[in-house]
């Protein structure tokens, strides 16, 4: 099973920027390298490894939800430092995204729409071509899927977490039709990350595109087997082991569907899971439980 990968696989191209000593690191300044504020960043980057995953393997959920906000901010501003740094960009756009869908959206909607904003301009600003990074917000749909033809397994951490994020800002504002209108575009980067690399970020290409296809009514485009093909693939690729797919399955297909034993059973099953299912995984599981809770309080006025 594989989760999100090493910030290590994403360092930008081009010549290594080491710690150096300060005679080399004038050198390098003399001769247009990497400057010393880039230097220091890339030189932290272990040191970001451990923190991310010290965070993932985190049960306090009050600790976590306070400590993120600070994290984020330092991240986003050391991308100042490093504007080229793709690892960095992913790492923050992963961030913002956990914080709003976790702590965020449940209370205050209209604050995660500008977080989810933020995520979705973090991961695009590492797309590539630079055609598909200008321009994939307007550009015709046909020609956004050549260009993504393009992509490969590379560009996965971009594709993922811009069509992520700007899937779920346009859930959130789906009374505006032209913002509906572009979920197209969401899904056509999804479905090219799919096509790369369906395991990534604990197989989330299938979860997004359970969500997709079982969040609208088949009038409207849903499709509630294609859905559920989805969910069970995503659960099959992570061995059962995140929760969040069974509460995620929960909200947008079984509501969907007003299957109330399906929604009660998938969801109780998450809440009694074991609390060391997965160690490196801890905090997505834990919000996952929270959010099992919250639904089931939800139960009896939805069926």
């Amino acid at each position: 099973m594989r989760g999100s990968r090493s910030l290590r696989l994403f360092l930008p191209a081009g010549p290594a920027c080491s710690p150096l000593p300060l005679i080399s690191a004038l050198v390098l300044l003399t001769l247009g390298g990497c400057s010393v504020k880039q230097m220091g960043v890339r030189a932290s980057l272990p040191m970001l490894e451990d923190g991310v995953e010290a965070m993932n393997r985190e049960s306090d959920l009050e600790l976590a939800r306070d400590a993120m906000p600070a994290n984020l901010k330092m991240l986003e501003g050391m991308t100042y430092s490093d504007p080229g740094n793709d690892a960095l960009r992913i790492q923050v756009a992963q961030g913002f995204h956990g914080y709003a869908f976790a702590f965020v959206e449940p209370e205050n909607p209209a604050r995660a729409e500008a977080l989810y904003i933020r995520c979705r301009d973090q991961a695009a600003a590492t797309l590539k071509p630079d055609a598909l990074r200008d321009g994939y917000l307007s550009m015709p749909l046909d020609e956004l899927q050549s260009l993504l033809q393009k992509t490969d397994e590379s560009d996965v951490p971009g594709l993922f977490w811009t069509a992520t994020c700007w899937g779920r800002w346009i859930n959130l504002n789906l009374d505006d039709v032209e913002s509906v209108a572009r979920l197209g575009r969401a899904a056509a980067m999804m479905e090219r990350v799919l096509e790369l690399d369906e395991t990534y970020f604990y197989a989330g290409p299938h979860v997004f595109f359970g969500v997709y296809y079982g969040a609208r009514s088949p009038m409207l485009g849903g499709n509630f087997s294609k859905s559920e093909q989805h969910f069970d693939r995503a659960r099959a690729l992570t061995g059962g082991k995140i929760l969040m797919v069974d509460v995620i399955e929960a909200q947008y297909l079984d509501r969907q569907r007003l299957d109330q034993e399906a929604f009660h059973k998938r969801l109780t099953s998450v809440v009694n899971a074991p609390d060391d299912l997965l160690p490196e995984a801890t905090l997505i599981n834990r919000i996952a439980k929270e959010q099992a809770t919250s639904l089931l309080e939800m139960e009896q006025e939805w069926f």
